[in-house]
């Protein structure tokens, strides 16, 4: 039933980003907007994050892809803070001016809105799991949502007041979280406790996970 649920919240993640990306990529490039390209290649690492997720739990047996799954997600990571720094520092530098752009502006406010819930509903399944890579991913769907958040900032502020260096500036912060999201999920982090724990039963006996990844208690 789990698994099932988990499969379902991915094809949702998977559909909605391709939906957002082909969006985002087609706004960004009749604005000239490096954010909203930037946001858009963040859907296409989504995507990635999302299949790594999917073809994890394919398998009859999930436990055993965790830790490839995990290192998918990390990598999925580190190209998100790639793209995001890359888009920043071309738009603090001057070399793009972003033109005004409602499309992506009602773009950034729906996914603001979507994003969180997904992100929650996959941590929550993924703890009652125990997976790892299921909350890694859920992670990625949360920074998503703070993408969003910055990009309708930046959008906004360069539309009313011509400040083009609000949106880049909070995207490098943004790309820092990634980084640092990546490291975790790479170390097996993601969850707090190891990959190998999780795999199996802890030697104590216990099922080996930790308040982050252990099934949340029924009311």
């Amino acid at each position: 039933m789990l698994q099932r649920r988990i499969r379902w919240i991915v094809a949702v993640t998977i559909t909605y980003n391709v939906i957002e990306a082909v969006i985002a990529l087609s706004a960004g490039s009749v604005a000239s907007s490096s954010a909203l390209i930037g946001f858009g290649l963040d859907s296409i690492v989504e995507v990635l994050s999302a299949a790594a997720v999917a073809w994890q739990f394919a398998s009859p047996d999930p436990h055993r892809r965790e830790k490839t799954a995990l290192r998918l997600i990390a990598v999925s990571f580190f190209g998100l803070a790639a793209f995001v720094s890359f888009d920043a520092v071309r738009s603090l530098l001057g070399v793009v001016e972003p033109d005004h752009s409602p499309v992506g502006i009602v773009l950034a406010a729906v996914s603001l809105a979507i994003m969180p819930a997904l992100s929650w509903f996959e941590r929550r399944t993924g703890r009652e799991l125990g997976s790892a890579s299921a909350v890694a991913d859920s992670k990625q769907t949360l920074i998503c949502s703070y993408l969003s958040a910055v990009l309708l900032a930046g959008l906004l502020l360069n539309s009313l007041f011509g400040w083009s260096w609000a949106d880049p500036l909070a995207a490098l912060i943004i790309a820092g979280f990634a980084l640092k999201e990546g490291l975790e999920a790479w170390r097996g982090d993601a969850c707090c406790t190891p990959v190998s724990v999780l795999a199996g039963v802890a030697a104590d006996g216990g099922n080996g996970a930790c308040s982050c990844c252990a099934p949340e208690p029924r009311l």
